[in-house]
């Protein structure tokens, strides 16, 4: 009954595993493995569909540590507080932990039996429930304030420049990437607005860290320059996704989307963009809701940190 998984997850994808573990024990009512008894009188386990979860159980437990203080997903906290309610533990044989009275260790498969029922009973909690909601919710406010925000920043002048750029990390840097990396190399970008001439005529940005499945953690970013200064929006995107590559010391690469407009037809909302042309200031402000979709949303973040962020309007002195 070997499901041990030796192959090293990223921290990205363990926290994914343990959503899907999460949500799979919401949809059933079966244990990860079935005990019982053969017709010779032998102990019989049976795997259920729950127990292709567990191969990595090991490096899911693990992804707990006092490295850094996180906040996490109903997801991840509900699997990290069931684990410490059963007292769950490393034992010679794996995780373990102790039966209900307290006298003896449980085998494996008995201790990852009672880790699912204690998942599914907090998965039942309000608290729970609640988030997802609360998830949508916030999607919802932070769309108001893009709506609010894109409005503002192509009102500055005639004509904006807007450059929408996806942030990523090449599949050799996932293995030891922490979200708190990407925390990190976000910084340094928008401090280097500060003082970097690529930044010199931008009116406003709006940052959104986000978690995929494919992909791991990235940053989707919009900029808005003015038009007047800026000509091309296609360099404009070249520049700053370099600087992103040279921030991350050629761990990260980017995505340009102003390069690839022709993909976007008649809904483009990027490139340069006329104040008066109250269309074309639509698809902008649909673009950008791109940014807060909670669909990959984190898993976990460094307490206080923002994983949506917009800057200040630089005013025009014109």
């Amino acid at each position: 009954m070997n499901l041990r998984n030796t192959s090293s997850l990223t921290q990205s994808e363990l926290a994914i595993q343990i959503e899907r573990l999460v949500n799979a024990i919401e949809r059933t009512d079966r244990p990860a493995f079935d005990i019982g008894q053969s017709s010779s009188g032998q102990e019989r386990v049976h795997n259920t569909r729950l127990a292709r979860y567990f191969g990595c159980i090991q490096q899911m437990f693990d992804l707990f540590d006092d490295r850094t203080i996180y906040t996490y997903s109903e997801h991840l906290q509900t699997f990290w507080l069931a684990c410490q309610d059963i007292g769950l533990e490393r034992g010679p044989a794996g995780l373990t932990c102790l039966n209900d009275e307290r006298t003896m260790y449980l085998d494996f498969e008995r201790a990852m039996n009672a880790l699912v029922a204690k998942i599914r009973q907090l998965t039942r909690s309000k608290w729970y429930q609640r988030k997802a909601s609360d998830r949508r919710y916030e999607a919802g406010e932070k769309q108001t304030v893009i709506t609010d925000y894109v409005n503002r920043v192509l009102e500055r002048y005639s004509r904006t420049v807007v450059v929408r750029v996806d942030l990523h990390y090449l599949t050799g840097a996932h293995t030891r990437l922490r979200i708190e990396h990407v925390f990190k190399d976000l910084d340094g970008l928008i401090r280097a607005r500060e003082r970097d001439p690529i930044f010199q005529h931008e009116t406003g940005y709006i940052c959104s860290v986000e978690q995929g499945e494919a992909r791991g953690y990235h940053v989707h970013a919009a900029f808005f320059f003015n038009g007047a200064e800026v000509r091309s929006d296609f360099y404009k995107a070249q520049q700053i996704g370099e600087l992103w590559e040279q921030l991350t010391a050629g761990r990260g690469y980017y995505y340009s989307c102003n390069a690839e407009k022709d993909q976007y037809g008649d809904e483009v909302g990027i490139g340069t963009i006329r104040r008066d042309d109250i269309q074309a200031r639509t698809k902008v402000v649909k673009a950008m809701h791109y940014l807060t979709k909670d669909t990959q949303y984190l898993h976990l973040k460094p307490a206080r940190a923002k994983a949506f962020r917009t800057g200040c309007i630089r005013r025009s002195t014109a």
